[in-house]
């Protein structure tokens, strides 16, 4: 016996599974705590992200918004102006992300220095 049952949180079409599938995205965490201040156009969020196309940032927050982690509010303006903010579904997932951010902090170099020693391993292997 493994142990599982039918009912446990990461097995196929469960809610907790899909949580993580979403959030494990590599800029889904990125995008909401960049939403954290309140709204922001999408322009800004490029700016203020880094690193991310305008297409990709575009595909993330349709991928939030569908999911209902964070609104989009278009305005009847000319030039068009949108803006971006969490829901309050969204907003929840803050703290968690903050835990994962202090995570990484306080162990992020234990993490670069096994990669290091692993690449070390299999160059000495060689």
């Amino acid at each position: 016996m493994n142990g599982f049952d039918p009912g446990d949180g990461f097995l196929a079409d469960c809610p907790a599974r899909l949580t993580i599938e979403l959030l494990t995205d590599k800029w889904s965490a990125v995008v909401l705590y960049g939403l954290s201040e309140g709204p922001v156009r999408h322009g800004e969020l490029v700016e203020l992200i880094g690193g991310i196309s305008r297409k990709m940032l575009t595909q993330t927050l349709r991928r939030l918004e569908a999911h209902g982690l964070i609104h989009r509010r278009a305005y009847a303006e000319v030039p068009p102006r949108v803006e971006y903010e969490l829901t309050p579904l969204g907003a929840t997932l803050l703290e968690p992300i903050h835990v994962l951010t202090q995570w990484a902090k306080a162990n992020g170099d234990a993490l670069l220095g096994a990669l290091d020693a692993g690449a070390e391993s299999v160059d000495d292997s060689e």
